[in-house]
């Protein structure tokens, strides 16, 4: 069979195409993600459940001059395969490749970054309201799934949106598949489930006309003017009408025969307009639909064999934070666990498996956690709030008004801080040291293994304050466990003493910066190693021990800006150390967005790899 997906270099290709092509185009596309991915690793399961809505918008819709933003951009695989960017699939999240999200740099057909989630709506009215003022007729497009719907932000969007009616030409595709990245929790998914698959539904949607066919028209339309009422009171659209918007759906998203013709009819429409489409994550792949989670983000896998489990190999600092929870949990029954949307991720699913009248899952709805936490502990609990790091930024306010300025103690739990990889600059927990530091009676720690991460959390549960605890993505030390011991506050260690250079590390980079000493130590350098633990309070006596070396550095995978080696700094400055003429250095993450790659990759290319430590050192010791 002639490949029809290998003629398609853009959307206005595709546009040329008969309707009758696009069930093979579609065919092909859906194969061509599936072996990208099983080579390269990524999202699948979201970007094969949008693969005929895809298509149907591309083909319906001028991009890129009709403006199309993908929420989040899990899911953007095959609209990238469609907008010229095939041939360079095989690069996808690998360095210097193509980003595993949409990223305006990237492509014309990418008219919004993206990377967190329910930002798509907000960005789309914007357009849409510039579009006006412009005096340019174009459609903006947001692609919004049902998780990412649980976000306060897209209702305040929602809200703003009603206020244009008819004054704006804005589609909002709600993509339906009951899922985000873990199963979707909160009233509205329900309702939207319980509405759509309720008999009552079933037989209102278009039934008054096989019921009371053969009566008089007069009433049989004073019948379908009740059956509108009635329906109205239980459809899903209800709630958008409400807020303004012309509700169409819900549609097959995997039919053409619905989708062509909805599509087409809307775009004649003035905005906004909301269109409710029903999908199914992994559909096509048949591992990906019956195990969603587990193909929601996969490593490159043989397509046969779907994905294999993990070897054994060292446990995860996630893996070691959901045991070490669970461990405390049994001990203290005031300890609660919340998360954003992601127990799988941040590792409470086992939590929940133990204590699930202690677990709260609260939706992709980060600053909403924040402030529950608070109430939590307002009522004498010990809520951990396990989130990555860069998902925090969002819940800044929430942070500093509702936590720390009341004193509450609520902990922290931060993962994935520091280099994340191949998911990029979105992800990164590059700022979490930054932004938390600035927040006065803050306890801020950062483990340097497994085990310190173990007496962290316990210390962490212990304090009765607000504490920030991050650790990083990616495999823990493999050290023998030890048995959890709450740390005193603001102590670090040291590790091994030195007179030409100390290097002060929190973190990951500690052991990095132990592999270091021991080379250079063989070429009769003298380099001592200390490891903070704290961040804030900053042990000033560990501090005052390593600036007795001809040279301190510090080291943080924390950008350089206001981090951790900026407190010290700070504290030598007021200590009265720098007057001596001390030669110091911040080495940590630059003053620049870190783009995509392997951990190992980056952390080469910045020179904070054992390898780039060495030789940065022994260029520092030469001037």
């Amino acid at each position: 069979m002639h490949s029809l997906l290998r003629t398609i270099q853009e959307p206005s290709q595709l546009r040329a195409l008969p309707e009758s092509s696009l069930r093979q185009l579609a065919d092909e596309l859906r194969d061509f993600t599936i072996d990208t991915v099983s080579r390269t690793g990524g999202h699948l399961g979201a970007s094969l459940g949008v693969v005929e809505l895809t298509i149907a918008l591309h083909y319906i819709f001028e991009t890129p001059d009709d403006r199309l933003i993908w929420d989040v951009g899990h899911q953007s695989y095959p609209h990238k395969i469609l907008t010229g960017r095939r041939e360079r699939m095989s690069t996808l999240r690998q360095r210097h490749g193509l980003s595993g999200f949409t990223n305006r740099g990237e492509s014309p057909y990418d008219p919004f970054g993206a990377g967190h989630s329910s930002t798509s709506i907000s960005a789309a009215l914007g357009m849409a309201m510039a579009s006006r003022h412009l005096g340019i007729k174009r459609r903006s497009i947001a692609v919004i799934g049902d998780g990412a719907m649980t976000a306060g932000m897209v209702f305040e969007a929602l809200n703003n949106a009603g206020d244009y009616q008819k004054q704006v030409n804005l589609v909002v595709i709600l993509n339906d598949n009951e899922m985000s990245i873990s199963a979707n929790v909160g009233a509205f998914s329900a309702y939207l489930s319980r509405i759509m698959s309720g008999p009552m539904y079933t037989r209102f949607k278009g039934g008054t006309g096989r019921v009371l066919g053969r009566i008089s028209p007069p009433l049989l339309d004073a019948a379908r003017k009740a059956e509108e009422h009635v329906k109205g009171m239980l459809t899903p659209g209800t709630l958008f009408e409400e807020l303004g918007f012309d509700y169409f759906g819900p549609i097959d998203g995997h039919d053409f025969n619905q989708l062509l013709p909805t599509l087409r009819n809307v775009r004649q429409l003035p905005g906004p307009i909301l269109v409710h489409v029903v999908t199914k994550k992994g559909k096509g792949f048949s591992p990906a639909e019956n195990n969603p989670c587990t193909y929601h983000g996969v490593n490159p896998f043989d397509r046969r064999k779907g994905v294999m489990p993990a070897k054994d190999v060292s446990p995860s600092y996630t893996q070691v934070f959901a045991e070490s929870l669970v461990e405390l949990g049994r001990k203290d029954p005031r300890i609660m666990a919340i998360t954003a949307a992601m127990p799988e991720g941040t590792g409470l699913s086992e939590f929940n498996e133990r204590f699930p009248d202690r677990f709260f899952d609260v939706g992709i709805a980060e600053q909403h956690a924040v402030t529950f936490a608070a109430g939590l502990a307002c009522e004498g609990y010990i809520p951990v709030v396990a989130i990555y790091s860069t998902f925090l930024q969002r819940a800044y306010d929430q942070l500093i008004h509702d936590v720390v300025l009341q004193k509450l103690p609520v902990v922290f739990a931060l993962d994935r801080a520091g280099l994340v990889g191949a998911d990029g600059p979105t992800h990164a927990g590059a700022y979490d040291l930054t932004f938390l530091r600035a927040i006065p009676d803050l306890v801020i720690m950062a483990p340097a293994d497994e085990n310190e991460l173990r007496h962290m959390l316990a210390t962490a549960v212990s304090l009765g304050k607000p504490v920030a605890l991050r650790y990083p993505r990616g495999s823990a030390l493999n050290l023998p466990p030890e048995t959890m011991k709450v740390l005193p506050v603001g102590v670090g260690r040291t590790l091994r003493e030195g007179t030409d250079v100390a290097l002060l590390a929190v973190g990951q980079p500690v052991h990095v910066a132990l592999q270091a000493a021991l080379r250079l130590e063989k070429e009769g350098i003298s380099v001592g190693v200390f490891d903070a633990r704290f961040v804030k309070p900053l042990d000033g006596q560990l501090i005052r021990q390593a600036a007795r070396a001809k040279a301190l550095i510090t080291l943080e995978e924390n950008t350089t800006l206001g981090g951790f080696g900026a407190a010290v700094l700070e504290f030598l400055a007021e200590d009265g150390i720098l007057d001596r003429g001390l030669v110091i250095r911040v080495w940590g993450l630059p003053d620049r967005f870190i783009p995509h790659g392997t951990q190992t990759e980056l952390r080469a290319e910045l020179e904070l790899d054992a390898d780039g430590l060495v030789g940065r050192i022994k260029k520092l010791l030469a001037r």
